[in-house]
């Protein structure tokens, strides 16, 4: 029986270069390894070409923790300092959390899910197919069409999401200036807001977040 490839949100891009970034998500946790495995075995038989590939598990806090990688033999350094180490900076940090990286109650107490679901960004679909307590692969690839990573993920199970890196590139730019712009905001909104507020107005905000991470880690608890 032939498996039909999993596949979702290819290049938004009209051109195709064959450049690209993958983020493949799986059903099994364990096949993400037999994933990077495969990923391997196409790059030698120089049906792609692999740059960089990482497996990667994120906790319940959203940071993202590297299991495992692999890369191409003419880049210096780990797999951590090209482009997939700035990507899961990014997808793995506070602004990961504000673009898709958490789900529940994180996401929610951050901003607007509406907002979110109107947002089509390399970075927030990547960041999404990382989903809380799941392994997944994401790569820095070279391809003649996506038909032969598809076929190859589908036979583990995984769901391969595409964006190009040209595109990724664009947005970890805007990202980083973004967040730098957001740091500083952040600091003079604590210092102003320190004098604004009575010691009963921060203690009940403070014990109303306490409840919702609670109430959280509850909801977290049952789903386990």
């Amino acid at each position: 029986m032939t498996n039909t490839p999993h596949t979702t949100n290819q290049p938004t891009t009209s051109g195709w270069d064959g450049h690209n970034v993958i983020a493949v998500s799986f059903d099994n946790d364990h096949e993400a390894y037999h994933a990077l495995t495969l990923l391997k075995e196409l790059d030698s038989q120089q049906r792609i070409g692999v740059h960089e590939a990482v497996v990667v598990v994120r906790g319940e806090d959203g940071q993202l923790v590297e299991k495992d990688a692999t890369e191409s033999p003419q880049l210096a350094g780990t797999a951590s300092g090209g482009l997939i180490g700035l990507l899961l900076g990014i997808i793995g940090g506070p602004l990961g959390v504000l673009i898709g990286g958490a789900t529940g109650l994180m996401v929610g107490s951050l901003y607007d899910l509406v907002d979110y679901e109107e947002t089509d960004s390399a970075l927030g679909a990547i960041s999404s197919s990382v989903q809380v307590g799941r392994t997944a692969v994401l790569a820095e690839v070279d391809e003649q069409s996506p038909e032969v990573v598809d076929a190859a993920m589908s036979e583990v199970g995984g769901t391969v999401l595409r964006r190009s890196v040209a595109e990724v590139e664009a947005e970890i730019a805007v990202a980083e200036e973004a967040e730098r712009k957001a740091k500083r905001e952040a600091r003079k909104e604590l210092l102003h807001s320190r004098h604004e507020h009575d010691k009963a107005a921060v203690n009940a905000k403070v014990e109303a977040l306490k409840a919702k991470v609670h109430r959280g880690q509850s909801t977290s608890a049952v789903s386990a």
